[in-house]
Protein backbone atom coordinates (compact mmCIF):
# COMPACT_ATOMS: atom_id res chain seq x y z
CA UNK A 1 0.00 0.00 0.00
CA UNK A 2 1.06 3.15 -1.34
CA UNK A 3 2.24 5.82 2.03
CA UNK A 4 2.07 9.80 1.82
CA UNK A 5 3.64 12.08 4.15
CA UNK A 6 2.57 15.70 4.63
CA UNK A 7 4.63 18.11 6.15
CA UNK A 8 3.29 21.54 6.99
CA UNK A 9 6.02 24.88 7.40
CA UNK A 10 6.85 28.08 7.56
CA UNK A 11 9.55 29.96 6.88
CA UNK A 12 10.85 33.01 5.35
CA UNK A 13 14.20 31.46 3.80
CA UNK A 14 12.17 29.50 0.43
CA UNK A 15 15.29 29.80 -1.63
CA UNK A 16 17.77 28.68 0.63
CA UNK A 17 15.47 25.53 1.28
CA UNK A 18 14.89 24.73 -1.96
CA UNK A 19 18.70 24.59 -3.16
CA UNK A 20 19.17 22.42 0.09
CA UNK A 21 16.32 20.42 -1.62
CA UNK A 22 17.59 20.41 -4.99
CA UNK A 23 21.54 19.58 -3.71
CA UNK A 24 19.94 16.18 -1.99
CA UNK A 25 17.60 15.39 -5.11
CA UNK A 26 20.90 15.36 -7.09
CA UNK A 27 22.82 13.30 -4.46
CA UNK A 28 19.92 11.20 -4.19
CA UNK A 29 19.05 10.12 -7.85
CA UNK A 30 18.41 6.54 -8.78
CA UNK A 31 18.66 5.90 -4.86
CA UNK A 32 16.20 2.77 -3.73
CA UNK A 33 14.02 3.95 -0.93
CA UNK A 34 13.14 7.47 -1.37
CA UNK A 35 10.08 9.24 -2.52
CA UNK A 36 8.50 8.15 -5.82
CA UNK A 37 6.60 11.53 -6.14
CA UNK A 38 6.38 14.77 -4.14
CA UNK A 39 4.53 17.81 -4.60
CA UNK A 40 5.43 21.80 -3.25
CA UNK A 41 2.74 23.70 -2.33
CA UNK A 42 2.11 27.59 -1.15
CA UNK A 43 -0.20 28.84 1.05
CA UNK A 44 -1.83 31.67 -1.67
CA UNK A 45 -3.98 33.15 2.09
CA UNK A 46 -1.07 32.63 4.08
CA UNK A 47 2.85 34.33 3.27
CA UNK A 48 5.32 32.36 4.37
CA UNK A 49 3.23 28.73 4.45
CA UNK A 50 3.91 25.98 2.47
CA UNK A 51 2.97 22.53 2.25
CA UNK A 52 5.44 19.33 0.87
CA UNK A 53 3.58 16.28 -0.13
CA UNK A 54 5.72 12.96 -0.39
CA UNK A 55 5.23 9.69 -2.02
CA UNK A 56 6.35 6.93 -0.89
CA UNK A 57 5.80 3.12 -2.42
CA UNK A 58 5.24 1.78 1.21
CA UNK A 59 5.20 3.09 4.74
CA UNK A 60 8.28 0.62 4.89
CA UNK A 61 10.13 2.53 2.67
CA UNK A 62 9.29 5.39 4.42
CA UNK A 63 10.68 4.42 7.22
CA UNK A 64 13.50 3.45 5.35
CA UNK A 65 14.58 7.00 4.07
CA UNK A 66 13.48 8.40 7.32
CA UNK A 67 16.07 6.31 9.31
CA UNK A 68 18.74 6.94 6.65
CA UNK A 69 21.52 9.54 8.34
CA UNK A 70 21.37 11.92 4.96
CA UNK A 71 17.71 12.31 5.53
CA UNK A 72 17.98 13.20 9.39
CA UNK A 73 20.59 15.50 8.01
CA UNK A 74 18.64 16.92 5.69
CA UNK A 75 15.87 17.75 8.19
CA UNK A 76 17.77 19.33 10.67
CA UNK A 77 19.13 21.42 8.04
CA UNK A 78 15.62 22.05 6.95
CA UNK A 79 14.33 22.57 10.18
CA UNK A 80 16.86 25.16 11.48
CA UNK A 81 14.97 27.07 8.35
CA UNK A 82 11.25 27.29 9.58
CA UNK A 83 9.67 29.65 11.51
CA UNK A 84 7.94 27.32 14.55
CA UNK A 85 7.45 23.71 14.79
CA UNK A 86 6.72 21.44 11.52
CA UNK A 87 3.92 19.43 11.58
CA UNK A 88 3.57 15.98 9.85
CA UNK A 89 0.80 13.97 8.50
CA UNK A 90 1.38 10.55 7.45
CA UNK A 91 -1.01 8.71 5.76
CA UNK A 92 -2.15 5.47 3.82
CA UNK A 93 -2.82 5.96 0.41
CA UNK A 94 -6.26 3.94 -0.21
CA UNK A 95 -7.08 5.42 -3.62
CA UNK A 96 -5.28 7.51 -5.99
CA UNK A 97 -5.85 7.91 -10.27
CA UNK A 98 -6.25 11.24 -12.47
CA UNK A 99 -9.68 12.44 -13.18
CA UNK A 100 -10.70 13.15 -16.66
Amino acid sequence: MKFVQIIDFETERLEEMQQLLQEAGQRNAGKAGGPTHRMFLKDRDKPNRYVAVLEFESYDEAMRNSDDPETGKLAEQLGALCIGERVYTNLDVLESGELK
